[in-house]
């Protein structure tokens, strides 16, 4: 590849994550498209991920290019922050949280950190002798939220 196409290959990229650090996801994808077309480098898979999971719905898809991206590059925690935003973009706390972890375990990011954070963290059972899923533990911690006791 020249040097000229890969400088217009990390430009569009560049633009891309100027985008996505303004939460403009559609702009992102359509840099990325653009970046990828040009130059396809494994390491920016995680954020086109993203881009299509958010914009496109297309989870799978945006599942594999992100583990795509952890396999080559696994100490950088970007990847872990945009899987993690994938599987938020499903609903899937539990999957993220998990991920945002180990992303955590490879280095410290802010935004890693604030999205812990945002989700947060839960409270303990009110009867902690049962478990978390026990229904007495369930409708009692409604309860006790709605009468502002927890």
């Amino acid at each position: 590849m020249d040097p000229q196409t890969a400088a217009t290959a990390h430009k569009e990229f560049d633009q891309a994550q100027r985008e996505l650090d303004r939460n403009n996801v559609l702009a992102a994808l359509a840099c990325l498209e653009r970046a990828l077309s040009i130059w396809d480098d494994p390491l920016w898979h995680s954020r086109f991920g993203f881009c299509i999971a958010k914009e496109r719905g297309q989870i799978t898809r945006a599942i594999e290019l992100c583990r795509t991206a952890i396999q080559h590059d696994p100490g950088n925690p970007l990847h872990y922050l945009y899987l993690g935003k994938v599987y938020l973009v499903v609903g899937n706390t539990y999957d993220a949280l998990l991920t945002l972890r180990e992303g955590l375990t490879h280095g410290h990011h802010p935004e890693l950190q604030q999205l812990l954070d945002s989700i947060g963290t839960r409270k303990a059972p009110v009867l902690s002798f049962l478990s978390r899923d026990n229904l007495l533990n369930k409708y009692l911690g409604i309860i006790f939220k709605r009468l502002g006791l927890r």
